[in-house]
């Protein structure tokens, strides 16, 4: 099998492992979700109950800690999902600038200076690319742009953060308008005040840039486009590039000249040294998610050279990207080894000598490799081969220590979750098991009695009121009556009925619009109604509402009161009390009783219409003479008018007692569905047991061993139990 094969069945086997971290991602969320739940139910108990030892056991449960925990592991989870899923094994070039680090990535891609820029002035590269090798292809790129969002929060809010320059800007216009924020004195000094200008240039240049925050992305770009994307500079080392301020990534295809690297991507750092904030938290991020090895490019100096405190603060930095995986096990260093007639001259011996010193910095590596970046030949054959021969023989048993590592920490997240869990189990105690029964039954006998007894008084009153006119109901009519009668929106003089006759050259149009008018404002006047029918129903269910509350016991359930009171309890009442598969019959009633409505469109309005006919123009009866005079018009105008308020006047005196009659009727179905259907006794006694301490609180514990209480936090432990299986937990055989 070639290396080639070799690395396409590496990737290929990858690809499962990926999915079934997918899977874990999920189960964890819905633990996360599930334990959010318990601890919102936790913190109610805490304020219900009263035994301190119960309040002591409840807040010993650390659920803040395992849901730390969880957001940790699903950190670790992606970053292993996103190594996983990649198509390509990554090598991370990375390293201070003026290295070599740009010359080997030309060595080793073919590409020039045009694709990856190098130099010996300052740093040019300002922009992530990864390097994919494709013999199919013609060199391209692909440019992914930041939104203005993401280049806020990203690039500009750090240095705000950072340098202590007061509240960040919220948008991007919000930051290119006002002016930059002065540097606290205490930033004053040498390193504060470069990053305050490496600011100050996004700020000053953001209109040569911020055009392309509305790029679509990925933008395909040519060869010849890809330097003005990720350079600073032009190839005579000008200053004239700001585009790279906007771009996230560059993704850069070519033919490598090294055939055989097969499914290789090399991942290009910018060169660290500068002094613009956020390049160290992106190079960790890169690492951490998107690698698989890494090369240091170091080039010893000719005149002399050692490991300094930027070497070892380089490495560290990058080990603290993936601690899952110890470094010396993916890390190569790659000493760039000048000769006497190159520029920099002969480095040879500083080479050697850093070599042999470089465990004495505690430096590990997989191996310390000595080469001439800028020659092709020895970048592919001492570095690459070197590297990629290493990842097609041991990545696999890297991945199996990466993923091993998670796996541990999963298993330990899981014991943990248990220890919590078995813990909120016990923390309510056990419940007393004195003469409970006994004494239940007593009690509710006797609330039966007072309840059924109750309710059915209440059904007889309403009964003697159902020929009555209902008071809500009837101060609503004759609110609405008055109302027509003051409010009329008749014409308010002969001479204005001149001018509408004037605008419109015809007493009959007058007439006519007149008659909308006059008939749409009186419609208007009724649909108060629905307010008083409202009232009406509301008082009734209130009524209903207070003989549960004094001779059911039933407030002890909920704070609310009046009419909602009714829904409150429907809410309450489980959707199946006797366990036979039927909807609980009691829940049904209330949400009955709760849910029902009287309304003015439903019940009134179509005959407030039919009384309103005189006032439509095709319909009405008082025609207008053949030469008609605004005083006849005022004269039809006040007789229709006043008819028709007579007519939904009489209407409406022949419904007064409808609101009764309904508030009767729906009582009565309320008794049959809660006191008189099959089963509801039954019903009843099974909620009044599990709800006994809010009924009867001064003759049972609150956490009894059957309360609702007790009860709901104990099915919320187990939601949270069977999603903490450590099946559930495992992506590794």
């Amino acid at each position: 099998m070639s290396r080639t094969e070799r690395i396409a069945k590496i990737i290929a086997k990858r690809q499962p492992l990926a999915k079934k971290i997918t899977d874990v991602e999920e189960n964890l969320n819905s633990i996360s979700y599930a334990l959010h739940y318990l601890e919102n139910y936790r913190n109610q108990l805490l304020a219900t109950v009263e035994d301190i030892s119960i309040s002591g056991r409840l807040q010993a449960i650390d659920f803040a800690k395992i849901q730390l925990n969880l957001a940790d592991e699903l950190e670790a989870l992606s970053k292993l999902k996103a190594r996983f899923s990649r198509n390509t094994l990554n090598i991370g070039v990375i390293g201070r600038a003026r290295q070599g680090k740009s010359r080997l990535l030309q060595s080793l891609t073919k590409l020039t200076a045009a694709e990856i820029p190098d130099g010996s002035g300052e740093h040019c590269t300002g922009v992530r690319s990864t390097i994919y090798h494709n013999p199919a292809f013609e060199t391209y790129g692909e440019v992914t742009f930041h939104t203005e969002r993401s280049f806020l929060d990203e690039v500009i809010t750090p240095y705000y953060e950072q340098l202590k320059l007061g509240a960040k800007p919220i948008t991007l216009g919000e930051f290119a308008t006002q002016p930059l924020p002065s540097l606290p004195s205490n930033f004053a000094g040498a390193e504060g005040g470069a990053k305050y200008e490496h600011l100050r240039g996004y700020h000053k240049n953001i209109d040569k840039y911020r055009h392309l925050f509305r790029e679509i992305s990925p933008r395909r770009i040519s060869r010849d486009e890809i330097r003005a994307y990720v350079a600073q500079d032009n190839l005579e080392g000008e200053r004239i590039y700001f585009n790279y301020v906007a771009v996230k990534d560059v993704k850069i295809v070519c033919k490598f000249p090294n055939d055989d690297v097969g499914q290789i991507a090399l991942v290009d750092l910018p060169g660290l040294g500068d002094t613009g904030i956020g390049d160290e938290e992106r190079m960790v991020k890169t690492i951490g998610q998107e690698v698989d090895a890494v090369l240091f490019v170091r080039m010893p100096k000719p005149s002399g050279d050692f490991w300094g405190d930027v070497d070892v603060k380089l490495y560290d930095t990058a080990r603290s990207a993936l601690t899952d995986l110890p470094i010396e096990q993916w890390s190569f260093m790659v000493l760039n080894r000048t000769d006497r007639g190159s520029n920099y001259g002969d480095n040879a011996s500083n080479c050697e000598r850093l070599t042999q010193s470089i465990a004495d910095k505690h430096i590990k590596l997989v191996e310390c490799i000595t080469a001439n970046c800028a020659d092709p030949d020895e970048a592919n054959n001492k570095v690459l081969d070197r590297v990629v021969d290493y990842l097609a023989t041991e990545i696999t048993s890297l991945d199996k220590k990466y993923a091993s590592s998670c796996q541990e920490r999963l298993e330990q997240l899981q014991s943990a979750i248990d220890a919590e869990l078995n813990k909120a189990k016990n923390a309510l105690g056990q419940p007393i098991q004195s003469a409970e029964t006994s004494r239940f039954e007593v009690l509710f006998k006797q609330l039966w009695e007072q309840l059924t007894t109750g309710l059915e008084i209440l059904l007889k009153e309403l009964s003697k009121q159902i020929d009555k006119h209902d008071r809500d109901f009837k101060e609503a009519v004759e609110a609405a009556i008055k109302a027509c009668y003051e409010n009329t929106k008749l014409p308010s003089s002969i001479e204005a009925i001149e001018v509408r006759r004037n605008v419109s050259n015809s007493y009959e149009t007058a007439y006519n619009e007149y008659l909308n008018e006059i008939r749409a404002h009186i419609s208007k006047h009724f649909l108060a109604l629905d307010e008083g029918l409202k009232n009406s129903l509301n008082r009734v269910k209130s009524q209903v509402a207070q003989v549960l509350i004094e001779k059911g016991n039933l407030g002890g359930l909920t704070e609310v009161r009046g009419a909602d009171f009714i829904q409150a309890i429907a809410k309450i009442l489980p959707d199946d009390l006797i366990g036979d598969g039927q909807p609980c019959r009691i829940k049904f009633g209330f949400q009955i009783l709760a849910e029902f409505e009287l309304s003015y469109r439903g019940m009134i309005q179509h005959r407030i219409r039919k009384c309103l006919n005189d006032l439509s123009p095709d319909t009405k009866t008082l025609k207008l003479p053949a030469n008609p005079n605004a005083q006849q018009v005022m004269s039809n105008l006040k007789a229709l008018h006043g008819e028709a308020v007579y007519q939904c006047e009489t209407a409406l005196d022949e419904l007064l007692c409808e609101p009764s009659q309904a508030g009767f009727a729906i009582v009565e179905e309320f008794l049959d569905r809660v006191l008189r259907a099959e089963e509801v006794e039954i019903e009843w006694r099974i909620f009044l047991r599990e709800e006994r301490a809010a009924i009867w609180p001064d003759e049972f514990e609150l956490l009894g061993e059957r309360t609702r209480l007790r009860r709901e936090w104990l099915e919320a432990i187990e939601k949270v139990a069977i999603a903490n299986q450590l099946d559930s937990m495992k992506f590794l055989n």
